[in-house]
């Protein structure tokens, strides 16, 4: 299994609307509050050991060299996105759809009569949910009031694009993640403290603990999403840059495009239909998805939401 469908899964194409961004832009007016200011320079990218994803194009590894940018310590919290809709008024694709994905460990067996399964192999945990938005993450009948320090999720490749555009931010490149994420630690380490997954016996990040997707044991604390802060960051002071929700990038997806060696600031591709998410979530396990690893790329189209799927910005020096 290539994993991609049980990542994240993606609305129909002819449900996308017309609307999309134009050529990539820097940006340098916002706030930098709650950011940490990267120095930016050379690293090396992408992943060739054994345990990666060649289908996702996560090799060659090759050399990137990046300006300096400010990143969110953290992803943008619910707190924060209100803020943003409250202001603006900004209606989410999940709430003009009228429906979003929820993972079915997560409703009730009320909701379950309601929803509808998805049958795609790889994606059978996941259900259609009416009702399911940035406000519902599981639906009617849940609410995020208790949640304002978690992850914002139902949100859209396009509904992060707005947010930023509002907070006088953009969304981080692909290569901007994998370097945060990395945090200055030697090549080839898998994840932003180092090489082993639970050092000492230790968790540092939320996935996915027992057995996939029948039986979580909560061994790291959390069945879902876990607020922002929960687990202490990596060197450079950023929270969570793996595992709990995936992040989405500016970079439309091509699995082919480490290999074409752009090196300096690359933006990704110039067009493409999906865009790059990065990071992994709480539902990653080792049995059938270890993206949640620095080097790990996935994608989705820009129209889906989730209740696994959020977004941090950065905003340039």
């Amino acid at each position: 299994m290539n994993g991609k469908a049980c990542c994240s899964p993606a609305r129909e194409k002819s449900a996308a609307p017309a609307a999309g961004p134009g050529e990539f832009a820097r940006v340098t007016a916002g706030s930098t509050a709650g950011m940490k200011l990267l120095p930016g320079g050379d690293f090396l990218m992408g992943n060739e050991r054994d345990y990666g994803f060649p289908a996702d194009g996560e090799g060659p590894v090759h050399p990137v060299r990046l300006a300096p940018f400010w990143i969110d310590a953290c992803t943008v919290t619910n707190e924060q996105f209100n803020e943003f809709v409250n202001a603006t008024g900004y209606r989410t694709e999940s709430e003009r759809f009228g429906w979003s994905f929820v993972f079915y460990g997560h409703l009730t067996p009320k909701q379950m009569e309601s929803a509808v399964r998805l049958v795609v192999q790889g994606s059978e945990w996941w259900c259609r949910l009416d009702g399911a938005t940035w406000r519902h993450p599981e639906g009617p009948g849940s609410h995020i009031k208790k949640r304002w320090a978690h992850p914002v999720v139902q949100v859209s490749w396009q509904d992060a694009l707005a947010y930023c555009a509002w907070a006088g931010k953009r969304l981080p490149t692909e290569a901007e993640w994998e370097y945060a994420a990395r945090s200055g630690l030697p090549p080839g380490n898998r994840f932003p403290w180092g090489d082993e997954l639970e050092p000492g016996g230790r968790h540092f990040m939320n996935v996915w603990q027992g057995r996939f997707p029948t039986e979580n044991t909560v061994a790291d604390g959390h069945y879902g999403p876990a607020p922002a802060k929960a687990f202490k960051p990596n060197a450079y002071g950023l929270y969570q840059m793996t595992g709990n929700v995936w992040e989405w990038c500016w970079d439309w997806f091509d699995p082919g495009y480490y290999a074409r060696g752009v090196t300096d600031n690359p933006t990704g591709p110039a067009a493409g239909d999906r865009r790059v998410m990065r990071g992994g979530s709480y539902l990653c396990h080792a049995s059938y998805c270890n993206r949640y690893r620095v080097d790990a790329r996935s994608s989705n189209t820009p129209d889906s939401a989730t209740t696994n799927l959020g977004f941090r910005c950065v905003r340039d020096v």
